[in-house]
């Protein structure tokens, strides 16, 4: 494929949910599947998962990356759910360009594809015949280190690569309901619809959203709000907006949202 007929590719956040969203069928996984069906054939993926979050910033470099099963308390079937999609070694060395004088380490060995991915792309693209690779999402750097990389990203869409953030906008776990299916609380629905405000109209905004009065409960950690960052970096960078997709809640204090960047047609 040569830069002239390389398609620029859309980037993706989406709201991932929990794992089970791998073996269901549900007006997610269906909106999930009905882009993947529609976009043109990406040269490779770009994930960042909020499930690779420790204390570096690395990318999978490996020619075969396993498939990671970091839950626990699920049926077997996910368990032995396999996504053996194959990686793209030569994407790590671009990044590793575009980002500098940023550091990101060639992880060979030790990481892969974690649920964060894959269960986004068991729908997008069941065959598992397109190139992934992961970037890992650094717990030392400050907030704003995410929105930078973002920016610099923006480049690989350019390159034919499909730039997927998977994490949940609103993710509070220990305020769970498991009566609330299908729903989200008062606090959910507030800060979700500011995110979607700025992600429409001014993505280069987004970290104002830290100072929300619903941020705390919305966001107690940060790893699944980071890869929204990301998206709205490359919309920033290219001057674009995101649109919303997929808006939705589970269990109250999930938000199933997702944005794209890049997807008019």
């Amino acid at each position: 494929m040569t830069a002239e007929n390389t398609p620029e590719m859309p980037a993706l956040f989406i709201g991932h949910g929990t794992p089970m969203n791998t073996l269901e069928h549900n007006h997610y996984t269906q909106s999930w599947a009905e882009i993947g069906a529609k976009l043109p054939r990406p040269r490779a993926i770009l994930a960042v998962s909020a499930h690779w979050y420790f204390g570096a910033t690395a990318v999978t470099a490996m020619p075969n990356p396993r498939t990671i099963h970091d839950f626990y308390g699920f049926p077997q079937e996910l368990f032995d759910f396999q996504y053996p999609a194959p990686g793209l070694p030569e994407l790590a060395g671009e990044i590793a360009e575009l980002v500098k004088p940023n550091w990101v380490g060639a992880d060979r060995d030790q990481w892969g594809l974690d649920h964060g991915t894959w269960s986004v792309l068991a729908h997008m693209f069941p065959q598992a015949d397109i190139p992934v690779v992961q970037l890992s999402i650094s717990a030392l750097q400050p907030i704003d280190y995410h929105l930078n990389m973002g920016m610099k990203l923006a480049e690989l869409r350019r390159r034919g690569v499909l730039v997927l953030g998977s994490g949940n906008v609103v993710h509070n776990l220990s305020r769970i309901n498991w009566q609330q299916k299908g729903t989200g609380t008062d606090w959910a629905h507030r800060f979700d619809d500011a995110a979607q405000q700025i992600a429409n109209e001014a993505p280069a905004d987004i970290l104002k959203l830290l100072d929300h009065p619903d941020y705390a409960a919305a966001v107690p950690t940060p790893e699944h709000f980071i890869p929204l960052l990301y998206t709205a970096g490359m919309a920033a960078q290219d001057g674009e907006v995101l649109t919303t997709f997929n808006k939705g809640y589970d269990m109250g204090s999930l938000s199933m949202t997702c944005y794209g960047l890049g997807m008019d047609s």
